[in-house]
């Protein structure tokens, strides 16, 4: 019986992916063998001995400490492209409110009061102050050309805008995705040069931290639009505020509020809704929970950020699964201890992700105490299952 402990309410959709008969799920639960969250902080949470994965019902994982799970040889599983349609739509939200001006319009009308008439003359009097513009024929500037961004792209493109797209390290897959209208922008400089809006799709990661500062803000076109759905680290707050005051930008729109920014009549926040839909979060829980189940069972690891990808179909036989750190002669000292506890390799896997490294073995006979205890002796070995 595996042992999931819950630290967020999670999809119901994605804990049916878990049988009941095989898993035991609870938000209170001792010694777990899986951990699923959403947006728990997990910086300061005391993790338990026997933890052997992390699902994240989401893509971002800077509320978990990757550095030391991998440190402890726990998978962190994530949700990549779960939730990218809800994000998309609420993209495309924010460049319309910001575009035609509806919130401070809306506040507007919200202020005004008498009878009909008397709305009516202060409605016409005042709705000249909120004159927008249209989409079709404005240019937008996708930083960041994963899940989210391939959609966002592609959708606007079917607007009628133009589209120009910036990420050294797009994927194969995600350039399969994405249309070959997109234009490719030489550096994030040339992509803000020529944007009208800009929306930031990248993870914060130190690379990323700062990514828009004074400098990059400055090569902004006048009157441009930055949106903002990715984590707030990314653009520099100081920066963006003189560039609110001064003209120098139309709007930021973005999903977390901050202190400096609260209030700001250039400024649109929503209070982190980008994959608050029933549709995202069932797609979400759902991928996670498959990922947990079948890593707990077969071993297999597929959208962890901190391990490499590794599906090895079960054969006939016994399963063992095996982290170690990323050194030389691993398999060899693997294998020897296999055939030192009489045990036929029927097949094997090996992969690494810079330290770490991930060996599936599926062996002809059952595997004894005293081989387990043999592979867990091999130094840089951190943990050996037998599934």
């Amino acid at each position: 019986m595996f042992k999931v402990l819950t630290l967020n309410n999670i999809s119901v959709a994605g804990l049916e992916r878990l049988p009941r008969d095989q898993y035991e799920i609870a938000s209170e639960l001792p010694k777990p063998d899986a951990i699923l969250l959403r947006s728990f902080k997990m910086h300061d949470y005391e993790i338990p001995s026997t933890l052997k994965a992390i699902g994240r019902a989401g893509a971002g994982v800077n509320n978990i400490p990757v550095d030391r799970m991998s440190e402890r040889g726990v998978v962190v599983f994530n949700a990549p492209g779960a939730n990218a349609n809800a994000v998309k739509e609420l993209v495309l939200t924010g460049m319309l409110l910001a575009a035609r001006n509806v919130c401070p319009a809306w506040d507007y009308v919200r202020g005004l009061s008498g009878d009909d008439a008397q709305l009516n003359s202060q409605v016409e009097t005042g709705k000249k102050q909120f004159v927008g513009f249209e989409l079709p024929g404005r240019t937008l500037g996708v930083i960041g050309l994963g899940a989210i961004g391939v959609q966002v792209a592609n959708v606007a493109l079917s607007m009628g805008m133009r589209v120009i797209g910036y990420d050294p390290d797009i994927t194969v897959h995600r350039a399969w995705q994405l249309s070959s209208q997109v234009t490719q922008a030489a550096s994030v400089g040339d992509l803000l040069a020529q944007s009208d809006f800009v929306t930031l799709h990248v993870p914060l990661v130190d690379a990323t931290r700062g990514l828009l500062d004074e400098r990059r803000i400055e090569l902004m076109r006048d009157g441009a639009t930055l949106l903002n759905f990715s984590r707030d680290g990314i653009a520099d707050e100081s920066a963006l505020l003189s560039a609110l005051d001064a003209g120098k930008l139309h709007a930021y729109v973005c999903d977390f509020p901050t202190a400096k920014f609260q209030g700001h009549s250039k400024m649109i926040a929503l209070p982190h809704i980008g994959a608050s839909t029933v549709e995202a979060e069932d797609n979400c829980a759902r991928m996670v929970a498959d990922q947990i189940k079948d890593y707990l069972e077969d071993g297999n690891i597929c959208n962890s950020v901190n391990f490499p990808e590794v599906q090895m179909p079960r054969s006939e036989g016994y399963r063992l699964a095996i982290v170690n750190a990323n050194v030389r002669n691993m398999l060899g000292q693997i294998s020897t201890a296999l055939a030192d506890g009489d045990l036929n390799i029927v097949d094997m896997l090996n992969k690494s992700r810079g330290d770490l490294a991930y060996t599936l073995c599926d062996v002809d006979a059952p595997v004894t105490a005293e081989v387990v205890g043999a592979l867990a002796a091999i130094q840089g070995v951190m943990s050996v299952r037998t599934l």
